[in-house]
């Protein structure tokens, strides 16, 4: 491989950028983005590359989840908290089940930008431009709205140092402290059935962390009132990711700094495309999607570039077949993988290959077949003898109806009450919970 540099990608073939009417602009834009201070910290993207390491040895859980596609118009205090919230209540039922720690990632805090199946889209006989994600364009079906903006750039930054200041807030100011696992549960979630399993769980808790104290084990620790919250993104907008890397002053080595963890779409992340170019030389916890469309053989030499020493946790190989395609297509990538002794993490990402659109017109996902694809992610690992290590989906703590199915069914014509998406479909907080009820059932047979 050729000498890395932070602006080697720019001689590579970069997909799903959009074309900015003003380069000039954009690097002005660029350039005030690289005097900002970074999002996240060197520091704690290592903590999470050690966090992953042991979800790669077997001896963790990865749970990451949170916004299809970041908006300005959804950006609100309350928002954030409820996923961070639902993302606590799933940690809980995970790690009691499991007897695991649990490595929680967001999808927040720069999950702006969304690849497209197509330049442009057409309604009522007008073609414009697709909506590319709030970091690009807007989501109103104008000619206006549909020109890639840089100032969004801006932006972006500006509602990601936000979200990551409440996350932090939240994570390490005692709302995710044990003693209030009552108190995470929504509304909406009182007359479900998954409400009332959680509930139960949160006694159980209860009563162990009270046995503790009265056997004058402190639960007051640190352990038992923090949590650590690690955000993820994809790393699409190349201009954006460049101009917020840095380089840390203890190592010397280049970070991305607009989050913990990027990921390479399963559109992006061809040997000699700019994504893999401009990944594979910051020191980030990286993911890359894998489609029925990969390669084994593929899969490894991705793994020689983005992974040349082989470190547990650098790498997470996240897995979007599709519901009834996961026992055709993965053996062969695990069965490559475990050839050459290639230390990853496997995670599934049961959304992405599960969009359907509905007889009302909405684009969906049945829950049914979300759980369906990670019930086979669990069994091929089962049977090939290797771990599976987390799972990857698309989700928010609000009350949405945009994935149909569930405990509490959500029906076709559901959709429209709530769809409030700005591109997929998002489980809601019951239908999360449900999922996280049926993974802490399999963590526990393999505990067993």
């Amino acid at each position: 491989m050729n000498q890395w540099e932070l602006a080697s990608w720019r001689s590579k073939t970069a997909l799903q950028q959009p074309v900015y009417p003003n380069a000039e602009h954009l690097a002005q834009v660029e350039r005030t983005l690289g005097s900002m201070p970074p999002l996240v910290f060197a520091g704690e993207a290592r903590r999470l590359k050690s966090a992953l390491a042991q979800v790669a040895n077997g001896q963790s859980f990865l749970l990451q989840g949170g916004d299809c596609a970041e908006s300005f118009s959804e950006f609100h205090a309350i928002n954030i908290r409820d996923t961070f919230k639902v993302m606590l209540q799933m940690a809980v039922v995970l790690t009691y089940a499991g007897k695991c720690p649990v490595v929680k990632v967001g999808r927040m805090a720069g999950q702006f930008a969304k690849p497209r199946s197509a330049g442009s889209e057409t309604i009522d006989g007008v073609e414009l431009p697709s909506y590319r994600g709030d970091i690009i364009n807007g989501i109103e079906f104008t000619e206006q709205a549909r020109v890639p903006d840089p100032e969004r750039l801006v932006k972006v930054y500006n509602q990601s140092a936000s979200t990551m200041n409440l996350l932090r807030a939240f994570s390490q100011g005692g709302f995710a402290d044990l003693h209030q696992v009552h108190k995470w549960n929504l509304e909406f979630l009182n007359a479900s059935p998954v409400g009332s399993r959680y509930q139960q769980v949160a006694d159980k808790i209860d009563d162990a962390l009270q046995f503790m104290e009265a056997c004058g084990v402190g639960s007051s620790m640190s352990q038992f009132q923090e949590t650590e919250f690690y955000t993820s993104h994809e790393a699409l907008l190349l201009p954006y990711e460049e101009a917020l890397t840095r380089r840390d002053s203890l190592t010397g080595e280049w970070y991305d700094c607009s989050a913990h963890m990027l990921w390479i779409g399963d559109r992006t992340r061809q040997i000699d495309g700019a994504h893999v170019e401009f990944l594979r030389g910051v020191k980030n916890p990286i993911g890359v999607k894998a489609g029925p469309s990969m390669d084994p053989e593929d899969l490894i030499r991705l793994c020689d570039i983005l992974n040349p020493e082989n470190e547990a946790g650098r790498l997470n190989v996240i897995v979007r077949m599709g519901a009834d395609k996961v026992e055709e297509g993965m053996p062969k990538l695990i069965r490559a993988i475990e050839r050459e002794g290639k230390k990853v993490v496997w995670s599934s990402d049961p959304m992405h290959g599960n969009t359907v659109k509905a007889s009302t017109g909405y684009k969906t996902r049945r829950v049914d077949d979300v759980l369906k694809e990670v019930q086979q992610f669990f069994q091929v690992h089962n049977a090939e003898g290797t771990y599976a290590g987390g799972v990857h989906f698309e989700m928010t703590g609000q009350n949405v109806t945009e994935c149909v199915g569930g405990a509490f069914e959500v029906t076709e014509a559901d959709l429209a009450d709530r769809y409030h998406t700005h591109c997929d479909p998002r489980l809601n907080a019951d239908q999360s919970l449900e999922l996280a009820f049926m993974i802490s059932e399999t963590l526990k047979k393999a505990r067993l």
